[in-house]
């Protein structure tokens, strides 16, 4: 009767913060109107009427000129996109983006939630929250199909030893460049074959597409990519990497400094990604090497930040204290502390110093403090044949 109590009020909570965050969402609305994907599909258009790609801008009153800036399969990728009708291309959208994030979510919780129903509830609800996960379909970006092809990778095709693990990496890697620290990824942690199907897979993606479309393909790999054009912002509070947060300080910041904070983060991070998927811990690894990605990269914006996703479902499931920096992480991400500043909410008089620099950079100080917070399984519990619960590894 106690333990039917319980169950019963467990799920009453849950229905409370179901509808609490719905309601959130209802205000909060769609305040981008796929701003993103609108820049899709007229790149794509301008390109498919005879211009060169990367001659598209498109001017914002925040940003400055905004161009296509992926590689040009990703432009072929986006194609359909940019056919569609608009109500189409946002059905498509909508379809594969909350379908991605419905299937990655049960990836990560499957092995591991004993009342899977619960859980998915409860993650999904929590998830759809969070910053990047809600910026991400507001803006219309593209980040869960290259989430759902790496995932696809790492925890399905991996591990049950397909001969085509490696493939989706690389096709990730094609469409937009960050995705390729998983190749690095699979190298260091020794899955050779899996790296060196990577590179094949992207090389292969990225040559088919020089056959198609020479001059563009010239044109990117030539100077688009050298001369960091159209990519906004990089002082903008919502670029979230190192580079970004040395640019809020001194613009323009010190490359030197930049490339040695990349150095010390990638190194450091790369390293425990690597012992984490020696030890067998696939979810851990992928993570550090995400948040790797994310701080290396000149420009990470808030809705790039995936990776808060699998490091909430790791801290959840690994203990209390751990559990407890998962609250902190949902709770600040989902309130969009970074975005404090930008949406006109009333933070003054911790603007400046250091409540103002905390702020700015939150998201970017979360990631720094998981590199070493991200739990690693120890070979000791495993070769006592105990599976703690902080490694939601494969699904099998």
């Amino acid at each position: 009767m106690e333990a039917g109590r319980r169950k019963a009020v467990r799920w009453v909570l849950l229905a409370l913060l179901v509808a609490l965050v719905a309601y959130g969402h209802w205000w909060y609305g769609n305040r981008h109107q796929f701003f993103d994907l609108g820049i899709y599909r007229q790149a794509v258009n301008w390109w498919l009427d005879g211009h060169d790609l990367y001659d598209f801008t498109k001017p914002d009153d925040t940003q400055g000129a905004l161009g296509f800036t992926y590689p040009p399969f990703g432009a072929l990728v986006l194609v359909p996109f940019g056919v569609l009708p608009w109500g189409g291309a946002v059905a498509l959208y909508a379809v594969v983006t909350i379908g991605a994030v419905a299937l990655t979510t049960w990836w990560l919780l499957a092995p591991v939630a004993r009342d899977k129903a619960f859980a998915m509830i409860l993650a999904l609800t929590v998830i759809s929250a969070l910053e990047p996960i809600r910026e991400t379909y507001t803006f219309g970006q593209i980040n869960m199909v290259l989430v759902l092809l790496v995932l696809t990778d790492l925890l399905v095709l991996l591990p049950r030893g397909s001969k085509w693990a490696g493939v989706l990496v690389g096709l990730a890697a094609a469409i937009k460049l960050t995705p390729a620290i998983f190749i690095v990824y699979l190298l260091l942690s020794r899955r050779y074959r899996a790296g060196l199907t990577a590179i094949a897979s992207a090389a292969g993606a990225t040559l088919l597409t020089a056959a198609i479309a020479p001059r563009a393909s010239w044109d990117f790999w030539t100077s688009a990519l050298w001369k960091g054009e159209g990519l906004g912002n990089a002082a903008y509070t919502f670029n979230q990497s190192l580079f970004g947060m040395l640019a809020r300080l001194d613009d323009p910041p010190n490359r030197i400094v930049w490339a040695a904070l990349v150095l010390l983060m990638a190194g450091y991070g790369l390293w425990r990604a690597r012992k984490a998927a020696l030890a067998g811990n696939e979810v851990v690894g992928l993570t550090l090497a995400g948040i790797v990605g994310c701080l290396a990269s000149p420009i990470t914006w808030a809705h790039h930040l995936y990776w808060f996703v699998p490091a909430l479902v790791v801290l959840w499931y690994a203990g209390r204290r751990q559990a407890a920096f998962a609250v902190l992480i949902a709770v600040t991400v989902g309130l969009g502390m970074v975005s404090w500043f930008e949406q006109g909410l009333p933070v003054h008089p911790w603007g400046d110093g250091v409540p103002g620099f905390l702020i700015k950079n939150w998201y970017l100080l979360l990631m720094i403090a998981l590199l070493p917070l991200l739990p690693i399984r120890s070979a000791d519990r495993d070769a006592q044949g105990q599976t703690p619960a902080s490694e939601p590894a494969t699904v099998r």
